[in-house]
């Protein structure tokens, strides 16, 4: 039995159109995200193997095909839940609250995380996560899935910018693929992983 599944699409392949093809959709969720699936599920078929025989001789390669494959998985589920043909606007309640003292309100937040997303050196994502140390929401980057995050993050907010996230309707316009990414933005989804994330005792911290 696999550990991990490819969610299905909360809407039609078609439905982020015209900020995302519908092709983009079917090949990213169908081809991409399923080969994350299958390269987490395979590597811990692999650590299993490895424990049972003793044969740890590729540990540091299956390790890290485990680490990039289960981010890769983690990132794309949270971004089509992220996303919604209704999405667009601005957030409301904690969440506005929270990026207005933290990045001094919601534009110069999504002027962090747009020049942070178009920023990523080859493949990777943008993010807004919570800290659970700093108990506040910080933007970060991932270099491919995996690299350059901070440990011990909830992911709120996940833009991919990989090529195959928006080459085939962008080409390299990586920067327009992005500021159209504004209007479709799920701000409930993210306001309720915020909620459940600043509500959480792990970490040793606990909520005030």
């Amino acid at each position: 039995m696999s550990t991990y599944e490819l969610p299905d699409l909360p809407y039609d392949y078609a439905a982020l159109e015209p900020a995302i093809d519908q092709r983009i959709m079917e090949l990213h969720h169908d081809k991409h995200h399923q080969g994350y699936v299958d390269g987490a599920n395979a590597a811990l078929d692999t650590l299993e193997q490895m424990r049972e025989n003793g044969d740890y001789g590729n540990i540091k390669g299956v390790e890290r095909n485990l680490a990039f494959n289960l981010s890769g998985h983690v990132n794309h589920t949270v971004f089509w839940e992220n996303m919604s043909p209704d999405g667009g606007e601005e957030p409301e309640g904690e969440l506005a609250d929270a990026l207005d003292e933290h990045f001094g309100g919601f534009e110069q937040f999504k002027a962090h995380f747009s020049a942070a997303a178009k920023g990523v050196e080859g493949s990777g994502w943008g993010f807004l996560v919570y800290d659970h140390i700093g108990e506040k929401p910080l933007v970060t980057v991932a270099e491919n899935h995996q690299n350059q995050t901070p440990q011990g993050v909830t992911p709120l907010l996940v833009l991919d910018v990989w090529e195959h996230a928006y080459y085939l309707q962008y080409e390299n316009g990586r920067g327009e693929y992005v500021d159209n990414f504004w209007d479709i933005v799920n701000w409930d989804d993210v306001s309720q992983r915020y909620d459940e994330a600043k509500n959480a005792t792990v970490l040793g911290q606990h909520s005030h």
